[in-house]
């Protein structure tokens, strides 16, 4: 029995049909939407002036940031990068780097006191 059975062709012609109906609804006509538009709210009107191409405060907006960034990018952080290897890797200050003091033993002298180290106890355990 091959094919569909008259039931379900009627119900395929049917959803075709819907399916087709509601995308010819899905169309707007030239007269819709029927929202009318509302006017602009204070702060929606000073950003639409102030984003105006040429305006005067986007001019000068723009020179103030093009100035903090050359400020920045051009002369503090290379400042900063400068002053970092110098402070850290040049100099020989005692706030430079930190240099390990030498390891003491038993026995050995410390040169600003005179004091020697003494030898570590004999512990004995049963370990």
């Amino acid at each position: 029995m091959p094919g569909y059975t008259p039931d379900e062709k009627l119900r395929s012609q049917q959803l075709f049909k819907l399916r087709r109906q509601w995308l010819k609804d899905q169309e707007l006509s030239p007269r819709e939407p029927v929202c009318q538009t509302k006017p602009p709210g204070p702060i929606a009107r000073f950003w639409a002036s102030f984003l105006e191409p040429k305006s005067l405060w986007r001019i000068y907006t723009y020179k103030v940031y093009q100035g903090g960034m050359f400020t920045l990018m051009r002369l503090l952080i290379p400042a900063w990068v400068v002053h970092y290897c110098v402070k850290y890797h040049v100099y020989k200050r005692p706030y430079g780097i930190v240099e390990v003091k030498p390891k003491l033993f038993p026995g050995d002298t410390i040169l600003e006191t005179g004091e020697v180290i003494p030898d570590f106890p004999e512990v004995h355990s049963h370990h």
